[in-house]
């Protein structure tokens, strides 16, 4: 060959790629309609199979496709008689190996039975059972434009010592079992695999504008501003009052956090319940101010009344279209337990600087939740599959998640399953937890799995499938001679949604997380039996585990620090800036539930109230109402990531190893401790009668001593009582630790 014939080689090659380039464009778009006609197709089939006359092979024929191909897409188009599939599917499960489980006790039951593929249901009225009915956590949080705060969905940790509600207590809601929704067939179920068209999240290309923010002690009138400290004169604490004082000295100011005070408990004896008398401070009538109608997706934003902690937005009487300045509480962010203005304006401070050696853009929004989120939003990968940004789910399956997935455990349990007199109260505390399950979350559309598909898995493969991100249907049954704590959710009805059933024999339906069912099959006492009734399973991703590096980063240099610094001030302002780092990624976690939205505002008297509101409190100026307000088309809305999280939190209560490399060197949960000793469990923390070996290296995740109240103790009749006795099981620790130390 010479060079001549080698130059037209090469340029007949280049249009050959191009010819080839074109051909694969087209072969990737033709790709790509012959998936959506075949995914069309399969619901077609499916939507054909709600026919009772429909038979496999007609629809077959029609199709094009095989008897086989329709029965794995519609199961009850099956022609195969009832009693051979029955004894089908039986050999199958035998076959497959099952979910490896530790050897422990024998016991009567399998360690999990699948669910064989179910009949064709035939027309029989109900047999007493109930109409399946949707209900989500009893806590829903406000979300969205017309709320007056963006809450978290995670559960608020409850004060050491709560605030009196001059009601009198409500007798308990009378509680049974509440049945939860299913994956449904047809067009219906083909929904929950979908996710919603044209709302993803995406990374901001705009920074956040800070806010004049200054901090006031109610009680006092100390006020905090930049580097000065000021004595003010706050009169009846009312909000217009405070709002004169505050603008008075500090011109300017956009946000006001009250670190001790309270003042919208004032008054609050003549009230029925804590929230009355906190609608009624936060409407107190004033001649300068009137409630922030906002602007723009903030129009009617209104206050957001919360028993501890509200949020009042105010702009002045003669321009109530001009900037608004915010009256909110310290304890969104942290528990100042006593500090000073000076620190708690010290502890923002060092929280911001820690937060900025990790985004160049970071700044201090309004909640730990709005904070939580928008940093979140400036770790979305830039380039990758999830360059584009991370898609919604369709509304059907984010309805399903909130009606299935719980959030932290809380549990007190009774006598007799402990003794009515303890011997001691012993607190553990799982040390910034949630930032321990951060690193792998459900990413895309997940695949539905009936309970055909999980029986013909290989062992292997069920395993696989329950330790990737997924969410399970399963009949639960626990092990005779069962003496332990409850392993997993049960749905009831009234104020607690879920209990943990552990009488031996008790059955149940339930959804729970891969890592909980896991669990249940694999403890090292002895294997629950399972029957998984169906699934989702989602692609494994990473979309929160930048952001859970940066913030455990920022953690762990506000700790040390805590530790380390010389000064006791600078100590105690960098150890609230870790909490307020720990409500950062709590809150910021639980607002990707996005639950249906309550929403608070106000109305002047006389006006119509939005349809379905509820009257929270009014005088002779304005209505305070909230309204259910159903989903928000919200590009962060992510339910999967935040119960994702918590069933990985909730199992770890149960059972956490702690591994060094791949060799698991301790272990360390509830189920490490002997039975009869669990008295509580509070979302990221247990309560026990004695002390446990378990190490603590200061790690997320690491179970630390919180409290230790020596006994003997009478059993908390309820949440309250126990809240009391681990205030003062910390005060006899720290006492101890104090005593020591000197």
């Amino acid at each position: 060959m010479d060079r001549k014939t080698y130059t037209a080689e090469l340029a007949s090659l280049r249009e050959l790629r191009a010819e080839i380039t074109a051909a694969e464009k087209a072969v990737t778009a033709a790709r790509k309609e012959l998936d959506k006609l075949t995914a069309r197709r399969a619901r077609k089939v499916a939507g054909l199979a709600g026919y009772e006359g429909a038979q496999a092979p007609a629809v077959a024929k029609a199709s094009g496709l095989s008897v086989g191909d329709i029965v794995r897409i519609a199961p009850l188009l099956d022609p195969t008689p009832a009693d051979v599939r029955a004894v089908k599917a039986d050999g199958q499960a035998a076959a497959a190996a099952p979910v490896p489980t530790p050897v422990a006790e024998p016991v009567a039951e399998p360690a999990v039975v699948v669910a064989p593929v179910p009949a064709r249901p035939v027309a029989e009225p109900a047999t007493g059972e109930t109409e399946p009915g949707v209900q989500a956590d009893s806590a829903t949080p406000p979300q969205g434009r017309a709320a007056a705060e963006d809450q978290a969905a995670a559960p608020v940790p409850a004060p050491a010592t709560p605030a009196p509600v001059p009601a009198a207590p409500r007798p308990p809601a009378e509680t049974g079992p509440r049945e939860l929704p299913t994956l449904p067939e047809g067009p219906a179920g083909a929904r929950l695999e979908a996710v919603t068209t044209g709302l993803a999240s995406k990374r901001p290309h705009f920074t956040q504008q800070a806010r004049a923010t200054v901090f006031l002690d109610a009680a006092t009138g100390d006020l905090a501003v930049r580097d000065r400290v000021m004595r003010l004169d706050l009169a009846a604490r009312t909000p217009g009052q405070i709002l004169d004082a505050v603008l008075h000295a500090a011109p300017g100011t956009e946000r006001i956090y009250i670190t001790a005070g309270a003042p919208w408990h004032d008054g609050a004896e003549r009230y029925s319940t804590l929230k009355d008398a906190v609608a009624a401070w936060l409407n107190t009538p004033s001649q300068r101010w009137t409630t922030a109608i906002g602007s723009g997706r903030d129009k009617l934003a209104g206050h957001f009344v919360h028993q501890r902690q509200p949020v009042g937005r105010y702009a002045p009487a003669a321009a109530p279209d001009s900037a608004t300045t915010e009256i909110r509480s310290m304890g969104e962010w942290f528990d100042p337990d006593g500090a000073d203005v000076v620190t708690c304006r010290q502890a923002f401070t060092l929280l911001w600087q820690a937060l900025r050696r990790h985004w160049d853009d970071a700044v201090l929004m309004g909640s730990p939740s709005q904070t939580g989120r928008d940093l979140w939003s400036r770790t979305i990968p830039t380039t990758g599959k999830w360059a584009g940004g991370y898609p919604v789910l369709s509304e059907e399956l984010r309805g399903l998640l909130h009606a299935t997935a719980g959030q932290g455990r809380t549990e007190l349990i009774l006598p007799p399953r402990v003794p009515e007199q303890l011997p001691a109260l012993v607190e553990y505390d799982r040390t910034f937890a949630y930032a321990k399950h951060l690193w792998k979350s459900p990413v895309g559309t997940p695949r539905r799995v009936t309970a055909a598909a999980f029986a013909a898995m290989t062992g292997q493969e069920q395993v696989k499938a329950l330790m990737s991100c997924s969410h399970w249907n399963i009949k639960v049954t626990v092990p005779q001679g069962w003496n332990h704590v409850g392993l997993l959710p049960a749905p009831v009805t009234g104020d607690r949604a879920w209990t943990y059933p552990a009488e031996p024999g008790a059955t149940f339906t339930t959804w729970a997380g891969g890592a909980e069912v896991h669990l249940a099959l694999t403890n090292h006492l002895t294997p629950w039996r399972i029957e998984i009734l169906g699934g989702l399973l989602f692609e494994d991703g990473k979309p929160l585990d930048e952001w859970g590096k940066r913030l455990k980063a920022a953690w762990a240099d506000l700790t040390n620090l805590s530790n380390l610094h010389a000064d006791e001030r600078q100590r105690t302002a960098a150890y609230l800036a870790s909490r307020a780092v720990r409500s950062v990624l709590l809150f910021g976690l639980g607002g990707f539930a996005q639950r249906p939205r309550l929403v608070s505002g106000t109305t002047p008297a006389g006006e119509t109230l939005p349809a379905g509101a509820e009257i929270l409190g009014q005088d002779n100026e304005v209505v305070t109402w909230q309204r259910q307000a159903g989903f928000s088309r919200d590009p962060y809305a992510h339910p999967e990531w935040a119960a994702y999280v918590w069933s990985g939190a909730r199992a770890a209560l149960l059972d956490m190893k702690h591994r060094q490399g791949k060799e698991v060197i301790a272990s360390a949960g509830a189920l490490h401790a002997m039975p009869g000793t669990v008295v509580y469990f509070g979302t990221d923390g247990i309560a026990l009668t004695e002390r446990q070996p378990w190490p603590y290296r200061g790690e997320p995740g690491d179970y630390l001593l919180k409290g230790h109240l020596t006994g003997p103790v009478d059993h908390p009749a309820g949440q309250e009582q126990y809240l009391g006795l681990r205030a003062r099981g910390r005060a006899e620790l720290a006492a101890a630790a104090k005593g020591a130390g000197q």
